[in-house]
């Protein structure tokens, strides 16, 4: 595993663009640079309060490896995100929901023009918050676009999410507009709400400030879905390897509702991680490099040559 104090190599990213219908949505790509076949295609999926560059490609002087898609880029992976309508750079007109099945469907967008731009032709898909809500719902539309599933601070029925009943008491308010107003207060929150001290300061300012300098406020359509319309996803239908990951003191993610799910995922290739030391923003944490490593040891697993 690459040491987390090694140097960090530049590397550059290029901004795409595209379309689902007449919304446009911006995309992020990182690539290695030295004509390497990649290793494979990584495809990030950003939660319910940030777009997708301030989460995946977040710099932070003194913290080597803090952009994932850096760190997978020197493992020699492609690596792209893309902010969902109403997210950062993509659409935001009036009317945008950005709900976890208009996410889905984004996600198909998305990939129809990495499809065509570079010849990939299945991703590893991760997702974190409602955006691993958003990548399985995703599978469960295209599961041949899915190589490996990470689903990262999932939730399936909520139940045993003390986070999800707390933001319950606010739904009336969420129901009222489409967007909810957000700033840097907001983002200390997420970090403080479920253990005070799993990420460093200087990191929940610098991704305070990366999430807010692209908005003010957030569609509701994810917390109004995982509030009220839990579960979302069919477990059955998600036919792919999956690796369920849950930090260790994660207020959304309940132990035993996502045991519940693992149980009933088809396919035997698959796992179920405990992060030590990380409650819900895993990437953002302290223990950042536990998640990478459990991350590229999923994504570069061998098929297996006899299934029995």
């Amino acid at each position: 595993m690459q040491s987390a104090t090694a140097p960090k190599p530049v590397v550059t990213g290029r901004e795409h663009w595209t379309k689902n219908g007449d919304a446009e949505l911006f995309l992020w790509q990182k690539a290695p640079a030295d004509g390497r076949t990649p290793a494979g295609t990584i495809l990030f999926v950003h939660g319910s309060s940030m777009a997708s560059q301030p989460t995946f490609d977040l710099q932070v002087p003194g913290r080597p490896w803090s952009s994932a898609m850096d760190y997978f880029v020197d493992k020699g992976f492609e690596t792209w995100c893309v902010d969902m309508r109403g997210y950062g750079r993509s659409d935001k007109r009036p009317g945008t929901r950005a709900t976890i099945a208009e996410g889905a469907e984004d996600l198909v967008a998305a990939t129809d023009y990495i499809i065509r731009e570079t010849g990939a032709t299945s991703f590893h898909t991760y997702g974190i918050s409602s955006g691993a809500l958003r990548a399985a719902a995703f599978t469960e539309l295209k599961p041949e676009r899915v190589k490996r599933l990470a689903l990262d601070a999932f939730v399936w029925t909520g139940e045993g999410s003390h986070t999800l009943e707390n933001r319950r008491k606010k739904l009336p308010d969420f129901r009222e507009g489409e967007r909810r107003p957000i700033d840097k207060a907001f983002v200390y929150s997420i970090f403080n709400r479920d253990h005070p001290g799993a990420a460093e300061d200087k990191v929940i300012e610098a991704f305070a400030d990366g999430i807010t300098a692209l908005d003010d406020s957030m569609p509701n359509g994810t917390y109004i879905d995982m509030c009220t319309r839990l579960p979302l996803i069919d477990p059955a239908k998600i036919t792919v390897p999956t690796i369920i990951m849950r930090g260790e003191w994660d207020g959304i993610a309940g132990f035993d509702d996502l045991a519940a799910f693992f149980k009933l995922l088809p396919n035997p290739d698959k796992q179920f991680a405990v992060m030590p030391g990380i409650s819900h923003a895993s990437i953002q944490q302290k223990n950042y490099m536990i998640v990478y490593h459990i991350l590229h040891a999923f994504f570069t697993q061998p098929d297996p040559v006899y299934r029995g």
